[in-house]
């Protein structure tokens, strides 16, 4: 061998020891692996942190469990577009403030985002004695029969409301507004008389629906509405990791997908919504004790629909509580495990099996976008514009 080759050999030796003693912890980084980063222009060689990798459960593919759920389920979109309602920044903008206006209620005290607070995920988020109300309080107090579910990424729904009376988000936002016990207005007229009432909502109404020959009509309000609420999307680690970051989610994570994908949930919770595409029976394997709403059977009258309600989306799961149509289990774990009971062969999870699959559902709990769902400032109104009404 050549003196030349000897000397790089040995200096490439000594340059590996340099790296393995001095070039694999940065002290700044609490023992986390380095690397140097070569800095131009006559600089120095310094260290930087490598990409943190979280522990893989050794009990679990990344890659085959990541490979089963882009089959399962995707990524959420941008926005949820529906041809017969364009979304249009005008349109948008008329449907923020229709759904913070309390106007749009008998006594002027409730609006849309009363029952689904956009700080809150979407849901009700008034207490009793310290916890979330079962349902919502509307018009005087009164309350409803069904728990108020999360307008979050409701777009992507197949259909709205608890039975599926409603067939989007449009339809559904006319049907509070009237309800009696709810936002308690009188009819249609009296809502859109009101609107008409406020020279910023006639404005309004003209920008977002151009060249329509009467832009102000309760169409076109809950059209607004509709608009709005398809912009509320909360992408989560989950969409990270369907789109190939194979980090995005923790080992407790991993491990509840998996164990997600393998015992049956998919059957009902698919799809970009993880859920909010089908019906489904409540207590479809064990008969689910103490239940007394029809369900989808108040819509249809057909005894096959008794009991049979919306599959939800369990997206954003963990901060929207308390569950089911009637609000009543109050944590997730418990829902959890009584969905394992009657909805699935499965039957009762094991402590193990109940900690990963409520970790997994954490994993689905997104970004609020805070710019987006901040509350307006809200037209004045007319000298026409009805007084609040509390009888």
């Amino acid at each position: 061998m050549k003196h030349g080759s000897t000397r790089n050999l040995v200096g490439a030796v000594l340059a590996l020891g340099v790296l393995a003693l001095g070039g694999c912890q940065d002290p700044n980084a609490g023992g986390a692996p380095t690397r140097f980063a070569k800095h131009g222009h006559g600089g120095h060689d310094a260290l930087e942190p490598l990409p943190s990798i979280p522990p893989r459960p050794a009990t679990v593919s990344v890659a085959a469990v990541l490979e089963k759920a882009k089959q399962t389920f995707a990524a959420l979109p941008k926005a949820f577009a529906d041809p017969r309602n364009p979304i249009t920044p005008e349109k948008v903008a008329l449907g923020r403030m229709l759904y913070f206006d309390t106007r749009l209620s008998k006594n002027h005290d409730l609006s849309c985002a009363s029952c689904h607070d956009l700080e809150k995920y979407g849901v009700d988020s008034r207490e009793t004695s310290g916890a979330r109300n079962k349902t919502s309080l509307g018009h005087r107090g009164q309350l409803g029969d069904r728990n108020s579910p999360s307008v979050y990424n409701a777009g992507i729904h197949f259909a709205q409301f608890w039975d599926g009376r409603a067939r989007d988000l449009e339809d559904q936002a006319k049907g509070p507004v009237l309800n009696p016990v709810e936002m308690a207005m009188a009819d249609e007229a009296t809502v859109v008389a009101t609107l008409q009432s406020v020279p910023g909502y006639v404005e309004a109404f003209s920008a977002a629906f151009p060249g329509d020959p009467q832009p102000v009509s309760y169409d076109n309000m809950a059209k607004a509405i509709g608009a709005f609420e398809r912009g509320l999307v909360t992408p989560a680690p989950f969409d990270e990791f369907l789109g190939g970051k194979l980090t995005a989610l923790e080992a407790k994570e991993l491990e509840g997908l998996q164990l997600f994908l393998n015992v049956g949930c998919t059957q009902c919770h698919n799809g970009p919504g993880v859920g909010g595409g089908m019906f489904q029976k409540l207590g479809a394997v064990k008969p689910w004790e103490g239940l007394k709403d029809q369900g989808r059977a108040k819509v249809t009258q057909a005894k096959n629909d008794e009991f049979v309600f919306k599959v939800p989306s369990l997206r954003n799961i963990a901060e929207t509580g308390p569950y089911l149509h009637d609000g009543s289990v109050a944590t997730l774990p418990e829902m959890v495990q009584k969905m394992a009971q009657h909805q699935l062969a499965k039957g009762e999870l094991s402590e193990q099996e109940l900690s990963a699959l409520v970790a997994f559902l954490g994993s689905l709990t997104g970004a609020l976008p805070t710019e987006y769902i901040a509350k307006p400032s809200l037209p004045e109104s007319g000298p026409s514009t009805p007084a609040p009404n509390p009888a």
